[in-house]
């Protein structure tokens, strides 16, 4: 009961009993008018048939006379599926026909009789023998009285048909609109069981559980499917938040030890102004090394949140990388490395120009960096590629490369495989591409140069230039 009682009150339940309702009402009244409008045309053609009928009897009068009129009627009284004939004198008492008793006051009236009436057969006397008709009384010129009336039988059993097989539909419709009324609200009930029974697994804490989905996609799956989303999505900032937690814990740790312990060395040992300004400028220049830190990582969480989406505006790419090749030839020529401009592409892009001239000097820096090796001359590659759908910001070095399996950790946080960390750097270059792309609704991706390592920007065109 208590099932039956959650099932009552769903929403699907209290609809599909309105809609039911609504149908049994809607088959009664259609059962009441079939019936009616049934038995009205049988009525209307029995009167019509009682019409030509009086007409014959007529003819028969006026041909000869009383006698004449009598014979026709015993002759057609005495036939199988007979009318009602009856010949009264002006007293009221049958002379001949087929008819043994009527209802009181039917042969007062002249004409067709307003209502039905009853009567009894010749050798019927039980109380269930008695008979419903309509006829139409004729009045003869010396007071005698003739009936020419139809039994009402028909009619009346057809209504009964007509009734009993509309009621029965009407039951096996009404039966089945139950049952699958019950079994759609029993679905749709257990349906909601699940979801509830899911969320409070992911309100309890955990965050990897997800709504499930039968694979029939009804409204049920297509509202789990967006929840899983909005929940992977929140899975991810979760898990965003604890690593960039932890990484701040162990990567900032050592320069703020650092900087405690200049200050401390320039306390105790420090003797001239010299000393004490060299220890400053140390300890300034860490300050803005984790400044710049604090800086990206403030950055990359605006854009994991969809911020700045509002500053994009249509544009080619192009030049964004002819001034990062005019701003990195200097750095480029003091570290011995060849930076060479390739093809470009002037399809205009919906970008965010500041966000992607930074991502793409941060990749050119960093290729910069680990450009050369094994006696080979450093080069490094900006160039542009024009795909279907797609426009590709491809920027390749010579370099050692990075192992195939570490391609997706080093685009986390504070991730860097150089383990003696010699090279400068935060380990949030590529941190912050791989946010910038996401807000551009593309994909960074990091593929093998063979030797050296391809970085690439895969930008959507936009349809319609929007």
């Amino acid at each position: 009961m208590s099932r039956f009682a959650a099932l009552m009150r769903t929403t699907a339940a209290r609809l599909s009993a309105l809609y039911l309702m609504l149908f049994m009402l809607g088959a009664v009244v259609l059962v009441i008018y079939m019936t009616n409008l049934s038995v009205s045309l049988l009525t209307s053609q029995t009167q019509q048939s009682l019409s030509e009928e009086v007409a014959s009897i007529g003819a028969a009068y006026t041909r000869g006379g009383i006698p004449l009129l009598v014979r026709v009627i015993d002759r057609r009284s005495r036939q199988p599926g007979a009318y009602l004939y009856l010949v009264a004198d002006p007293a009221g008492r049958i002379l001949a026909g087929n008819v043994e008793s009527l209802q009181p006051g039917v042969l007062d009236s002249d004409g067709m009789v307003e209502r039905s009436f009853t009567y009894q057969r010749y050798g019927e006397r039980n109380a269930s023998d008695i008979h419903k008709a309509i006829a139409v009384v004729i009045a003869l010129p010396n007071g005698m009285r003739v009936l020419v009336g139809r039994d009402l039988g028909e009619p009346e059993r057809f209504r009964d048909i007509v009734r009993r097989a509309l009621m029965l539909a009407l039951g096996i419709m009404c039966i089945g609109a139950f049952l699958i009324w019950y079994f759609v609200g029993r679905r749709a009930l257990v349906r909601i069981d699940q979801l509830s029974s899911a969320s409070q697994r992911i309100m309890g804490g955990d965050l990897t559980g997800r709504l499930p989905i039968s694979g029939s996609g009804d409204e049920f799956d297509r509202l789990s499917g967006s929840l899983n989303a909005m929940l992977g999505r929140i899975q991810e900032l979760n898990d965003g938040l604890k690593q960039v937690s932890d990484n701040i814990a162990h990567d900032l740790k050592t320069p703020l030890t650092r900087l405690r312990n200049r200050a401390e060395a320039a306390l105790t040992s420090g003797r001239l102004t010299k000393d004490y300004r060299n220890a400053l400028e140390d300890i300034i220049a860490e300050s803005d090394q984790l400044i710049r830190t604090f800086n990206a990582i403030l950055m990359i969480s605006r854009l994991e949140a969809g911020y700045s989406s509002e500053s994009m505006q249509i544009m080619p790419a192009a030049p964004i990388l002819r001034d990062v090749v005019d701003l990195y030839e200097p750095v480029a020529e003091d570290a011995g490395v060849s930076l060479a401009l390739g093809a470009l592409d002037e399809t205009p892009l919906r970008i965010n120009r500041e966000l992607v001239g930074q991502t793409v000097s941060n990749l050119v820096d960093n290729a910069i960096k680990y450009a050369g090796g094994e006696g080979a001359d450093a080069t490094v590659t900006l160039s542009m590629e024009r795909q279907e759908k797609s426009v590709l910001i491809v920027v390749a070095d010579n370099g050692p490369g990075i192992p195939e399996e570490s391609h997706d950790r080093v685009t986390e946080r504070f991730v860097r495989l150089e383990e003696s960390r010699t090279q400068p750097g935060l380990g949030l270059g590529l941190s912050l591409a791989k946010a910038v792309m996401k807000l551009h609704g593309g994909s960074l991706r990091l593929e093998d140069n063979k030797p050296g390592l391809r970085a690439v920007l895969a930008f959507p065109v936009p349809e319609n230039g929007r």
